[in-house]
């Protein structure tokens, strides 16, 4: 069992979790299945909301623009590694930025390449490019088919929401050139290379109106994603009033439309997830469900990190100490960031252990949870509202379940 200190005298995990004993005493790693490569460390973009260039943590100022073909034909090599000694069946590379496809085709074509080539043979390897969409063009998607990538593409909404936030550094609105881009990807030809669409909430949108808008383009799936608030800085709208649920609302509207719609519909991993832990099943997302986290990052220099996303805490909160040059991916393992995040319902505070819904949420998205002074053993700052839309979910698909029960009676 994991001990849950007393967080007024240090950092949860940094400070307080001794990762030694937890190996001591049994505690094995997961190995990484999911390693998010930065290839290239700026943007064309300027998003309002990046937690990259507009967060806390600055630190991507030093990083060189794009990673060197060294670094990168040494991150496929510690990838490779760490599949063969943990005999890794199937695993997911991300391709991402920054904007990713600033470095070029040729350097993409030559590290999926390298990945593939460096692999043992037992393994599969998906290989993904994160894109804001403005840069899709034939030569990209010529890259796609020939190397087996797949591209998942960033869009919020409608165009006057998405025009708002995510414009370029000339302040132009981008949805234009994505809607350009995600029309070519719906098309027979390029079908099989798109991943889906990616769309951060914003609550001051019609939830149906960003609903429909994102089905106009027929994704073969739509992630949905809070935004990288905390408590020291809380998202838009999350105020410290407990009983207002903005997010838990915007939520269930679109539940609700995804989930009675007639015929399959489209896949919303995170929708997904919450029906599967209400029956008993497993989570298809790291943002719901607090299943083990097997996420590695590595940055365009070779830094291995944590997660990005903990850029959102503090300037640092990534940070590991170690770089694919000198470390293997089975040393970041033993970091106490990485360790807490695999420790399921024993790395999860006393309220999210005590609660009726714990099960389920899992604590949330874990850079949600952090907190100044006593670091991330806390629930997440979004507990109101995952709480509101569990409960909702539970309710339906409760209804559901008594329908069909009193059908074969």
């Amino acid at each position: 069992m994991t001990p849950h200190p007393d967080t007024t005298h240090g950092l949860w995990p940094d400070d307080l979790l001794d990762v030694t004993a937890l190996r001591v005493a049994g505690q094995r790693p997961f190995p990484f299945r999911e390693f998010v490569l930065k290839v290239h460390s700026r943007c064309n973009l300027a998003c309002d909301y990046c937690y990259v260039y507009e967060g806390a943590d600055q630190l991507w100022r030093a990083q060189p623009h794009t990673m060197s073909q060294r670094t990168a034909a040494q991150a496929c090599r510690r990838v490779a590694e760490h599949a063969e000694r943990h005999q890794v069946g199937s695993l997911r590379v991300i391709l991402h930025g920054g904007e990713p496809l600033l470095a070029g085709t040729p350097f993409l074509r030559g590290l999926t390449r390298t990945l593939r080539e460096q692999l043992p043979a037992a393994t599969h390897a998906e290989v993904i490019i994160q894109t804001n969409g403005l840069l899709v063009n034939d030569d990209v998607l010529s890259l796609c088919h020939e190397e087996d990538i797949r591209m998942a593409v960033s869009l919020d909404g409608t165009r006057a929401v998405h025009d708002r936030v995510r414009r370029d550094h000339a302040g132009r609105g981008s949805h234009a050139r994505v809607a350009a881009a995600l029309r070519r990807l719906a098309t027979p030809e390029h079908r099989t290379v798109w991943a889906g669409i990616l769309c951060a909430v914003d609550i001051t949108a019609d939830p149906i109106a960003t609903y429909d808008h994102l089905l106009s383009y027929d994704p073969p799936a739509i992630r949905l994603l809070l935004p990288l608030g905390n408590w020291t800085h809380r998202p838009p709208g999350r105020t410290a009033d407990p009983s207002r649920t903005p997010y838990g609302q915007w939520l269930t509207e679109v539940f609700d439309r995804w989930y009675h719609s007639p015929g399959p519909p489209v896949r919303i991993a995170f929708f997904e997830s919450i029906l599967d832990l209400l029956l008993g099943g497993v989570t298809r997302t790291e943002t719901i469900g607090g299943s083990p986290s097997q996420l590695a990052v590595v940055d365009t220099d070779g830094a291995l990190t944590l997660s990005d996303q903990l850029k959102s805490a503090y300037e640092g909160a990534d940070r590991s100490g170690f770089d694919v040059h000198r470390h293997s991916f089975d040393a970041l393992l033993d970091h106490p960031g990485v360790a807490a995040r695999q420790l399921a319902e024993e790395g999860l505070s006393a309220q999210c252990r005590a609660c009726p819904v714990g099960a389920v949420c899992g604590g949330g998205h874990y850079p949600h949870r952090y907190r100044a002074g006593s670091g991330y053993l806390n629930p997440s700052v979004y507990c109101p509202d995952l709480m509101a839309l569990i409960r909702h979910v539970a309710d339906v698909l409760r209804a559901d379940l008594t329908r069909a029960a009193r059908a074969r009676c």
